[in-house]
């Protein structure tokens, strides 16, 4: 039986909160965790030497909406995944890019398909769904990859937050078809452990939505 991409252990509790450990095929990460955001693959203004010796960052975050506009996923793709291309050796975990899509406000539109909007960069029609989000995912080579959500705001009445909460999950599902699909591709091909952009040895993340109503937080 081959090795799960990741495993969680408890290690200690108190009331509701937890004390974890998370290890991945780059490492231990004792959780809870401050993981540092590198929107792009790299913390603005922060060389890795200082995150790795200083702060003992032991993951952090790259985006895939930035990532798929810019450089591009066949950029990354070519110099063997986002670790490579940034030189980043620790834990990767990538966001679903659902959350700057929300943030485009006016130049985007939603639907049960996925998300056309318009480039920040250059006004460009895009369109990002579940599966697109899953493939750039696989190709950046990231330890924990998240569902592509609907994320509405924070102060969302009830019946939208709820309608976005339904859609999430649908796309969830979507989410983990595409995912296990190419986790597949990637066994049957032969490619783990061979290079960093493999579809294989990555985990799943779903997201929670349901803004701040705790009926909803299911």
């Amino acid at each position: 039986m081959s090795k799960p991409p990741i495993t969680f252990e408890v290690l200690a509790k108190n009331g509701e909160a937890r004390a974890g450990m998370l290890t991945t095929r780059r490492g231990v990460i004792e959780t809870p965790v401050f993981m540092p955001v590198g929107t792009a693959g790299t913390v603005k203004g922060m060389r890795f030497e200082v995150l790795e010796d200083e702060l003992d960052a032991r993951i952090i975050l790259g985006n895939t909406y930035h990532l798929w506009l810019r450089p591009g996923v066949e950029v990354v793709r070519k110099c063997g995944g986002l670790h490579r291309f940034t030189g980043w050796e620790r834990a990767l975990l990538t966001d679903s890019g659902g959350f700057q899509i929300w943030s485009l406000g006016a130049l985007r539109k939603i639907t049960e398909e996925g998300t056309d909007f318009r480039s920040h960069l250059d006004g460009s029609l895009q369109f990002l769904s579940p599966e697109i989000s899953m493939e750039v995912q696989s190709a950046l080579g990231s330890e924990i990859v998240m569902a592509f959500d609907e994320c509405a705001a924070g102060d969302a009445p009830p019946e939208i937050s709820r309608t976005s909460m339904e859609l999430t999950a649908r796309w969830a599902s979507r989410s983990r078809a595409r995912f296990d699909s190419l986790q597949a591709e990637g066994r049957d091909e032969g490619r783990l452990g061979e290079t960093e952009a493999i579809s294989g040895a990555q985990a799943l993340f779903e997201i929670v939505q349901g803004g701040a109503h705790l009926d909803l937080l299911l």
